[in-house]
Protein backbone atom coordinates (compact mmCIF):
# COMPACT_ATOMS: atom_id res chain seq x y z
CA UNK A 1 0.00 0.00 0.00
CA UNK A 2 1.04 3.59 -0.68
CA UNK A 3 0.16 6.91 0.98
CA UNK A 4 -1.94 7.73 -2.09
CA UNK A 5 -4.24 4.84 -1.09
CA UNK A 6 -5.27 6.54 2.16
CA UNK A 7 -6.39 9.99 1.13
CA UNK A 8 -9.47 11.41 2.82
CA UNK A 9 -11.57 10.66 -0.25
CA UNK A 10 -10.36 7.06 -0.60
CA UNK A 11 -10.84 6.29 3.07
CA UNK A 12 -14.36 7.64 2.89
CA UNK A 13 -15.08 5.56 -0.25
CA UNK A 14 -13.94 2.47 1.69
CA UNK A 15 -15.80 3.43 4.85
CA UNK A 16 -19.10 4.63 3.35
CA UNK A 17 -20.37 1.20 2.18
CA UNK A 18 -19.39 -0.31 5.54
CA UNK A 19 -21.22 2.50 7.35
CA UNK A 20 -24.31 2.03 5.20
CA UNK A 21 -24.12 -1.74 5.60
CA UNK A 22 -23.95 -1.36 9.37
CA UNK A 23 -26.97 0.94 9.40
CA UNK A 24 -28.93 -1.57 7.33
CA UNK A 25 -27.85 -4.47 9.52
CA UNK A 26 -28.85 -2.54 12.62
CA UNK A 27 -32.17 -1.67 10.96
CA UNK A 28 -33.49 -5.11 11.89
CA UNK A 29 -34.09 -3.91 15.44
CA UNK A 30 -35.96 -0.72 14.53
CA UNK A 31 -38.09 -2.73 12.10
CA UNK A 32 -38.94 -5.13 14.93
CA UNK A 33 -39.64 -2.24 17.32
CA UNK A 34 -41.92 -0.55 14.79
CA UNK A 35 -44.04 -3.56 13.90
CA UNK A 36 -44.42 -4.87 17.47
CA UNK A 37 -45.55 -1.54 18.92
CA UNK A 38 -49.14 -2.67 18.47
CA UNK A 39 -48.40 -5.45 20.97
CA UNK A 40 -47.81 -2.81 23.67
CA UNK A 41 -45.00 -1.43 25.80
CA UNK A 42 -44.11 -4.85 27.34
CA UNK A 43 -43.25 -6.18 23.88
CA UNK A 44 -41.03 -3.21 23.10
CA UNK A 45 -39.33 -3.49 26.47
CA UNK A 46 -38.76 -7.21 25.84
CA UNK A 47 -37.08 -6.51 22.51
CA UNK A 48 -34.88 -3.90 24.15
CA UNK A 49 -33.82 -6.40 26.78
CA UNK A 50 -33.18 -9.20 24.29
CA UNK A 51 -30.89 -6.90 22.33
CA UNK A 52 -28.31 -7.62 25.00
CA UNK A 53 -28.65 -11.36 24.42
CA UNK A 54 -27.97 -10.68 20.75
CA UNK A 55 -24.86 -8.73 21.77
CA UNK A 56 -23.69 -11.71 23.84
CA UNK A 57 -24.22 -14.04 20.88
CA UNK A 58 -22.30 -11.64 18.67
CA UNK A 59 -19.48 -11.79 21.20
CA UNK A 60 -19.32 -15.55 20.69
CA UNK A 61 -19.22 -15.05 16.92
CA UNK A 62 -16.30 -12.66 17.40
CA UNK A 63 -14.12 -15.48 18.71
CA UNK A 64 -13.65 -16.22 15.03
CA UNK A 65 -14.51 -13.04 13.11
CA UNK A 66 -12.45 -10.59 15.22
CA UNK A 67 -9.38 -12.76 14.76
CA UNK A 68 -10.06 -13.66 11.13
CA UNK A 69 -10.13 -10.04 9.95
CA UNK A 70 -6.56 -9.12 11.01
CA UNK A 71 -5.22 -12.39 9.60
CA UNK A 72 -6.95 -11.96 6.24
CA UNK A 73 -5.82 -8.33 6.04
CA UNK A 74 -2.19 -9.15 6.81
CA UNK A 75 -2.10 -12.08 4.37
CA UNK A 76 -3.79 -9.97 1.70
CA UNK A 77 -1.21 -7.22 2.16
CA UNK A 78 1.57 -9.82 2.00
CA UNK A 79 0.09 -11.44 -1.13
CA UNK A 80 -0.05 -14.93 0.43
CA UNK A 81 -3.27 -16.31 -1.12
CA UNK A 82 -2.73 -19.95 -0.10
CA UNK A 83 -2.34 -19.12 3.59
CA UNK A 84 -5.32 -16.76 3.39
CA UNK A 85 -7.46 -19.54 1.93
CA UNK A 86 -6.41 -21.94 4.68
CA UNK A 87 -7.22 -19.55 7.51
CA UNK A 88 -10.64 -18.71 6.03
CA UNK A 89 -11.63 -22.34 5.48
CA UNK A 90 -10.59 -23.39 8.97
CA UNK A 91 -12.40 -20.43 10.48
CA UNK A 92 -15.61 -21.28 8.63
CA UNK A 93 -15.35 -24.83 9.97
CA UNK A 94 -15.14 -23.41 13.48
CA UNK A 95 -18.25 -21.34 12.76
CA UNK A 96 -20.12 -24.57 11.99
CA UNK A 97 -19.27 -25.92 15.44
CA UNK A 98 -20.35 -22.70 17.16
CA UNK A 99 -23.62 -22.64 15.20
CA UNK A 100 -24.58 -26.13 16.36
CA UNK A 101 -23.70 -25.27 19.96
CA UNK A 102 -25.82 -22.11 19.98
CA UNK A 103 -28.83 -23.69 18.34
CA UNK A 104 -29.02 -26.46 20.94
CA UNK A 105 -27.76 -24.59 23.99
CA UNK A 106 -29.64 -21.38 23.23
CA UNK A 107 -33.05 -22.96 22.92
CA UNK A 108 -32.53 -24.85 26.17
CA UNK A 109 -31.31 -21.71 27.97
CA UNK A 110 -34.04 -19.32 26.77
CA UNK A 111 -36.13 -19.36 29.95
CA UNK A 112 -33.17 -18.88 32.34
CA UNK A 113 -31.88 -16.04 30.17
CA UNK A 114 -35.20 -14.21 30.36
CA UNK A 115 -35.32 -14.68 34.13
CA UNK A 116 -31.82 -13.24 34.39
CA UNK A 117 -32.90 -10.18 32.41
CA UNK A 118 -35.37 -9.39 35.18
CA UNK A 119 -38.44 -9.30 32.91
CA UNK A 120 -41.80 -10.30 34.35
CA UNK A 121 -45.30 -11.12 33.19
CA UNK A 122 -46.22 -10.21 29.63
CA UNK A 123 -42.75 -8.80 28.87
CA UNK A 124 -41.12 -12.08 29.88
CA UNK A 125 -43.49 -14.05 27.65
CA UNK A 126 -42.63 -11.86 24.65
CA UNK A 127 -38.91 -12.23 25.33
CA UNK A 128 -39.09 -16.02 25.64
CA UNK A 129 -40.94 -16.35 22.34
CA UNK A 130 -38.51 -14.06 20.55
CA UNK A 131 -35.33 -15.69 21.83
CA UNK A 132 -36.47 -19.29 21.36
CA UNK A 133 -37.18 -18.72 17.67
CA UNK A 134 -34.00 -16.70 17.25
CA UNK A 135 -31.83 -19.53 18.58
CA UNK A 136 -33.72 -22.27 16.75
CA UNK A 137 -33.69 -20.68 13.29
CA UNK A 138 -30.53 -18.56 13.37
CA UNK A 139 -27.48 -20.88 13.11
CA UNK A 140 -26.49 -19.35 9.76
CA UNK A 141 -26.07 -16.00 11.49
CA UNK A 142 -22.88 -17.29 13.13
CA UNK A 143 -21.17 -17.11 9.74
CA UNK A 144 -22.25 -13.55 8.89
CA UNK A 145 -19.59 -11.63 10.91
CA UNK A 146 -16.79 -13.82 9.55
CA UNK A 147 -18.02 -13.43 5.97
CA UNK A 148 -18.20 -9.66 6.37
CA UNK A 149 -14.82 -9.54 8.13
CA UNK A 150 -13.21 -11.43 5.25
CA UNK A 151 -14.57 -9.12 2.56
CA UNK A 152 -13.75 -6.02 4.60
CA UNK A 153 -10.19 -7.12 5.33
CA UNK A 154 -9.61 -7.62 1.60
CA UNK A 155 -10.85 -4.07 0.97
CA UNK A 156 -14.30 -4.98 -0.40
CA UNK A 157 -17.01 -3.15 1.53
CA UNK A 158 -19.50 -2.91 -1.35
CA UNK A 159 -20.60 -6.54 -1.61
CA UNK A 160 -21.60 -6.80 2.08
CA UNK A 161 -23.62 -3.60 1.55
CA UNK A 162 -25.52 -5.11 -1.38
CA UNK A 163 -26.25 -8.24 0.64
CA UNK A 164 -27.57 -6.20 3.56
CA UNK A 165 -29.78 -4.15 1.26
CA UNK A 166 -31.48 -7.34 0.10
CA UNK A 167 -31.75 -8.71 3.64
CA UNK A 168 -33.38 -5.57 5.03
CA UNK A 169 -35.81 -5.35 2.11
CA UNK A 170 -36.88 -8.94 2.72
CA UNK A 171 -37.17 -8.34 6.46
CA UNK A 172 -39.45 -5.35 5.91
CA UNK A 173 -41.74 -7.57 3.88
CA UNK A 174 -41.68 -10.56 6.23
CA UNK A 175 -41.99 -8.83 9.62
CA UNK A 176 -45.46 -7.25 9.18
CA UNK A 177 -46.63 -10.49 7.59
CA UNK A 178 -45.53 -12.68 10.53
CA UNK A 179 -45.97 -10.48 13.63
CA UNK A 180 -49.82 -10.34 13.58
CA UNK A 181 -50.09 -14.13 13.82
CA UNK A 182 -46.89 -15.00 15.69
CA UNK A 183 -46.19 -11.92 17.84
CA UNK A 184 -42.56 -11.31 18.76
CA UNK A 185 -41.68 -14.82 17.55
CA UNK A 186 -42.69 -13.69 14.05
CA UNK A 187 -40.29 -10.75 14.28
CA UNK A 188 -37.45 -13.13 15.17
CA UNK A 189 -38.30 -15.53 12.34
CA UNK A 190 -38.43 -12.72 9.78
CA UNK A 191 -34.98 -11.55 10.86
CA UNK A 192 -33.32 -14.96 10.77
CA UNK A 193 -34.80 -15.88 7.38
CA UNK A 194 -33.69 -12.63 5.76
CA UNK A 195 -30.20 -12.65 7.27
CA UNK A 196 -29.65 -16.35 6.55
CA UNK A 197 -30.33 -15.86 2.85
CA UNK A 198 -27.92 -12.92 2.68
CA UNK A 199 -25.22 -14.90 4.50
CA UNK A 200 -25.63 -17.90 2.21
CA UNK A 201 -25.17 -15.66 -0.83
CA UNK A 202 -22.08 -14.10 0.73
CA UNK A 203 -20.57 -17.51 1.38
CA UNK A 204 -21.26 -18.53 -2.23
CA UNK A 205 -19.53 -15.45 -3.64
CA UNK A 206 -16.58 -15.83 -1.27
CA UNK A 207 -16.20 -19.48 -2.26
CA UNK A 208 -16.20 -18.64 -5.95
CA UNK A 209 -13.77 -15.70 -5.64
CA UNK A 210 -11.15 -17.41 -3.50
CA UNK A 211 -11.55 -21.01 -4.63
CA UNK A 212 -12.66 -22.20 -1.20
CA UNK A 213 -13.64 -25.87 -0.88
CA UNK A 214 -16.49 -26.64 1.58
CA UNK A 215 -15.07 -30.12 2.21
CA UNK A 216 -12.12 -28.39 3.90
CA UNK A 217 -14.34 -26.26 6.17
CA UNK A 218 -13.27 -27.72 9.47
CA UNK A 219 -11.23 -26.50 12.45
CA UNK A 220 -7.50 -26.82 11.85
CA UNK A 221 -4.07 -25.74 13.12
CA UNK A 222 -4.62 -22.07 12.24
CA UNK A 223 -7.70 -21.72 14.44
CA UNK A 224 -5.87 -21.24 17.79
CA UNK A 225 -4.01 -18.23 16.37
CA UNK A 226 -7.27 -16.77 15.05
CA UNK A 227 -9.05 -17.30 18.35
CA UNK A 228 -6.11 -15.88 20.30
CA UNK A 229 -6.62 -12.57 18.48
CA UNK A 230 -10.42 -12.72 18.58
CA UNK A 231 -10.91 -13.84 22.18
CA UNK A 232 -10.10 -10.49 23.87
CA UNK A 233 -12.59 -8.73 21.59
CA UNK A 234 -15.22 -11.38 22.25
CA UNK A 235 -14.69 -11.17 26.01
CA UNK A 236 -14.93 -7.38 25.92
CA UNK A 237 -18.19 -7.54 23.95
CA UNK A 238 -19.55 -10.19 26.31
CA UNK A 239 -18.66 -7.99 29.26
CA UNK A 240 -20.53 -5.13 27.60
CA UNK A 241 -23.69 -7.25 27.44
CA UNK A 242 -23.17 -8.55 30.97
CA UNK A 243 -22.91 -5.01 32.32
CA UNK A 244 -26.27 -4.11 30.81
CA UNK A 245 -27.74 -7.26 32.29
CA UNK A 246 -26.45 -6.15 35.66
CA UNK A 247 -28.02 -2.73 35.14
CA UNK A 248 -31.35 -4.36 34.33
CA UNK A 249 -31.09 -6.66 37.32
CA UNK A 250 -30.07 -4.01 39.87
CA UNK A 251 -30.71 -0.40 38.82
CA UNK A 252 -33.48 -0.35 36.20
CA UNK A 253 -36.06 -2.37 38.20
CA UNK A 254 -36.03 0.36 40.86
CA UNK A 255 -36.69 2.99 38.18
CA UNK A 256 -39.77 1.34 36.68
CA UNK A 257 -40.76 -0.69 33.62
CA UNK A 258 -40.94 2.44 31.46
CA UNK A 259 -37.15 2.73 31.63
CA UNK A 260 -36.93 -0.72 30.02
CA UNK A 261 -38.92 0.64 27.08
CA UNK A 262 -36.75 3.77 27.02
CA UNK A 263 -33.64 1.59 26.86
CA UNK A 264 -35.19 -0.43 24.03
CA UNK A 265 -35.99 2.71 22.06
CA UNK A 266 -32.65 4.36 22.72
CA UNK A 267 -30.47 1.29 22.34
CA UNK A 268 -32.53 -0.44 19.66
CA UNK A 269 -33.45 2.58 17.53
CA UNK A 270 -31.18 5.59 18.07
CA UNK A 271 -28.01 3.55 18.56
CA UNK A 272 -28.99 1.62 15.44
CA UNK A 273 -28.56 4.85 13.52
CA UNK A 274 -25.34 6.11 15.11
CA UNK A 275 -23.19 3.14 16.09
CA UNK A 276 -23.15 1.49 12.63
CA UNK A 277 -21.72 4.70 11.17
CA UNK A 278 -18.92 4.62 13.70
CA UNK A 279 -18.44 0.89 13.20
CA UNK A 280 -18.12 1.46 9.45
CA UNK A 281 -15.25 3.85 10.11
CA UNK A 282 -13.71 1.24 12.41
CA UNK A 283 -13.97 -1.32 9.59
CA UNK A 284 -12.13 1.04 7.24
CA UNK A 285 -9.42 1.71 9.83
CA UNK A 286 -8.97 -2.00 10.58
CA UNK A 287 -8.83 -2.94 6.89
CA UNK A 288 -6.27 -0.28 6.02
CA UNK A 289 -4.13 -0.91 9.09
CA UNK A 290 -4.02 -4.70 8.70
CA UNK A 291 -3.20 -4.57 4.99
CA UNK A 292 -0.58 -1.84 5.46
CA UNK A 293 1.14 -3.77 8.25
CA UNK A 294 1.01 -6.95 6.17
CA UNK A 295 2.72 -5.08 3.34
CA UNK A 296 5.37 -3.78 5.75
CA UNK A 297 4.21 -0.15 5.63
CA UNK A 298 3.53 1.03 9.21
CA UNK A 299 3.79 4.68 8.14
CA UNK A 300 0.90 4.17 5.73
CA UNK A 301 -1.06 2.56 8.54
CA UNK A 302 -0.49 5.59 10.74
CA UNK A 303 -1.64 7.90 7.94
CA UNK A 304 -4.81 5.82 7.68
CA UNK A 305 -5.42 6.28 11.40
CA UNK A 306 -5.14 10.06 11.25
CA UNK A 307 -7.38 10.27 8.21
CA UNK A 308 -10.09 8.03 9.66
CA UNK A 309 -10.11 9.92 12.97
CA UNK A 310 -10.81 13.16 11.12
CA UNK A 311 -13.88 11.61 9.52
CA UNK A 312 -14.94 10.19 12.90
CA UNK A 313 -14.99 13.58 14.61
CA UNK A 314 -17.17 15.06 11.87
CA UNK A 315 -19.52 12.08 11.95
CA UNK A 316 -19.86 12.23 15.73
CA UNK A 317 -20.72 15.92 15.70
CA UNK A 318 -23.37 15.35 13.04
CA UNK A 319 -24.93 12.53 15.05
CA UNK A 320 -24.99 14.70 18.19
CA UNK A 321 -27.10 17.17 16.23
CA UNK A 322 -29.35 14.36 15.02
CA UNK A 323 -29.88 13.11 18.58
CA UNK A 324 -30.69 16.60 19.82
CA UNK A 325 -32.84 17.85 16.97
CA UNK A 326 -34.45 14.73 15.52
CA UNK A 327 -34.19 12.27 18.42
CA UNK A 328 -37.58 13.11 19.97
CA UNK A 329 -39.36 12.81 16.61
CA UNK A 330 -37.63 9.50 15.84
CA UNK A 331 -38.58 8.06 19.22
CA UNK A 332 -42.24 9.03 18.78
CA UNK A 333 -42.41 7.07 15.52
CA UNK A 334 -41.54 3.88 17.37
CA UNK A 335 -43.49 4.41 20.59
CA UNK A 336 -47.25 4.62 21.05
CA UNK A 337 -46.94 4.65 24.84
CA UNK A 338 -46.32 8.23 26.14
CA UNK A 339 -44.26 7.01 29.10
CA UNK A 340 -42.01 4.91 26.86
CA UNK A 341 -41.63 7.85 24.49
CA UNK A 342 -40.66 10.16 27.36
CA UNK A 343 -37.90 7.81 28.52
CA UNK A 344 -36.62 7.33 24.97
CA UNK A 345 -36.38 11.11 24.47
CA UNK A 346 -34.48 11.45 27.77
CA UNK A 347 -31.99 8.85 26.49
CA UNK A 348 -31.56 10.74 23.20
CA UNK A 349 -30.89 14.14 24.72
CA UNK A 350 -28.34 12.91 27.26
CA UNK A 351 -26.45 10.48 25.02
CA UNK A 352 -26.17 13.18 22.34
CA UNK A 353 -23.40 14.78 24.39
CA UNK A 354 -20.87 12.01 23.86
CA UNK A 355 -21.43 11.01 20.24
CA UNK A 356 -18.11 12.46 18.98
CA UNK A 357 -16.33 10.50 21.72
CA UNK A 358 -18.13 7.30 20.74
CA UNK A 359 -17.04 7.81 17.13
CA UNK A 360 -13.40 8.31 18.14
CA UNK A 361 -13.56 5.29 20.44
CA UNK A 362 -14.89 3.11 17.60
CA UNK A 363 -12.04 4.09 15.27
CA UNK A 364 -9.39 3.46 17.92
CA UNK A 365 -10.90 0.02 18.45
CA UNK A 366 -10.66 -0.58 14.71
CA UNK A 367 -6.99 0.42 14.72
CA UNK A 368 -6.03 -1.84 17.61
CA UNK A 369 -8.22 -4.65 16.30
CA UNK A 370 -6.85 -4.41 12.76
CA UNK A 371 -3.32 -4.55 14.14
CA UNK A 372 -4.24 -7.62 16.18
CA UNK A 373 -3.44 -5.76 19.41
CA UNK A 374 -6.73 -6.87 20.92
CA UNK A 375 -5.64 -7.64 24.46
CA UNK A 376 -5.44 -3.93 25.17
CA UNK A 377 -9.09 -3.56 24.15
CA UNK A 378 -10.13 -6.08 26.78
CA UNK A 379 -8.01 -4.45 29.48
CA UNK A 380 -9.72 -1.10 28.81
CA UNK A 381 -13.28 -2.18 28.07
CA UNK A 382 -13.84 -4.73 30.82
CA UNK A 383 -13.22 -2.58 33.91
CA UNK A 384 -14.58 0.68 32.49
CA UNK A 385 -17.80 -0.92 31.27
CA UNK A 386 -18.18 -2.64 34.64
CA UNK A 387 -17.77 0.74 36.32
CA UNK A 388 -21.14 1.70 34.85
CA UNK A 389 -23.03 -0.44 37.36
CA UNK A 390 -21.90 1.12 40.68
CA UNK A 391 -21.75 4.56 39.08
CA UNK A 392 -25.31 4.23 37.75
CA UNK A 393 -26.53 3.04 41.15
CA UNK A 394 -24.85 5.98 42.87
CA UNK A 395 -26.20 8.61 40.48
CA UNK A 396 -29.64 7.17 39.78
CA UNK A 397 -30.55 5.88 43.25
CA UNK A 398 -28.00 7.12 45.74
CA UNK A 399 -28.27 10.75 44.62
CA UNK A 400 -31.85 10.37 43.40
CA UNK A 401 -31.29 11.46 39.78
CA UNK A 402 -33.38 8.57 38.46
CA UNK A 403 -33.04 7.61 34.79
CA UNK A 404 -30.96 10.73 34.18
CA UNK A 405 -28.28 9.33 36.49
CA UNK A 406 -28.28 6.04 34.60
CA UNK A 407 -27.65 7.70 31.24
CA UNK A 408 -25.00 10.08 32.66
CA UNK A 409 -23.15 7.12 34.15
CA UNK A 410 -22.90 5.69 30.63
CA UNK A 411 -21.59 9.03 29.37
CA UNK A 412 -18.91 9.18 32.07
CA UNK A 413 -17.57 5.72 31.27
CA UNK A 414 -17.58 6.54 27.55
CA UNK A 415 -15.34 9.53 28.22
CA UNK A 416 -12.87 7.35 30.13
CA UNK A 417 -12.83 4.62 27.49
CA UNK A 418 -12.36 7.03 24.62
CA UNK A 419 -9.49 8.84 26.30
CA UNK A 420 -7.67 5.63 27.22
CA UNK A 421 -7.97 4.02 23.78
CA UNK A 422 -6.93 7.19 21.99
CA UNK A 423 -3.82 7.36 24.20
CA UNK A 424 -2.97 3.75 23.31
CA UNK A 425 -3.28 4.48 19.60
CA UNK A 426 -1.17 7.62 19.82
CA UNK A 427 1.49 5.71 21.80
CA UNK A 428 2.01 3.62 18.65
CA UNK A 429 3.24 0.20 19.78
CA UNK A 430 0.49 -1.40 17.64
CA UNK A 431 2.63 -0.52 14.58
CA UNK A 432 5.05 -3.34 15.38
CA UNK A 433 2.52 -5.85 16.75
CA UNK A 434 3.13 -9.40 15.49
CA UNK A 435 0.21 -11.80 15.16
CA UNK A 436 0.46 -15.08 17.13
CA UNK A 437 1.69 -18.20 15.35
Amino acid sequence: MKPADVTLARVFVLAAPAMASGVLQAAFRPVDQYFVQGLGSPAQGALGATTLVSVLCFAIFQLVSAGLGPWVGRLTGAGDEAARRDVIEQSLGTCMVIAAFLMIGGTLATAPLVDFLGLEGEGAAHARAYLWVLFLTGPALVFAPSVDATFHAMGDTRLPLRLQMGAVALNIVLTPALVPSMGTAGAALASTLAQSIATALGLFVLTQQLGLEPRRWRPGPRVPAVVQVGAPVALATGMFAFVYWLLMATVIPTLGQDVYAGLGLGFGVLESLAWPLYAGLAVAAASLVSRALGAGSPDVAELAVRTTLRIAVITGVVMSAVYWLAGPSIVEIFAEDPAASREGVRYALILAVVQPLVAIEAVTEGVLGGAGDTRKLLLVNAPLNLLRVPLAWFLAIGLGFGANGLWWAINASTLLKCGTKLALVLEGSWRSKALPT
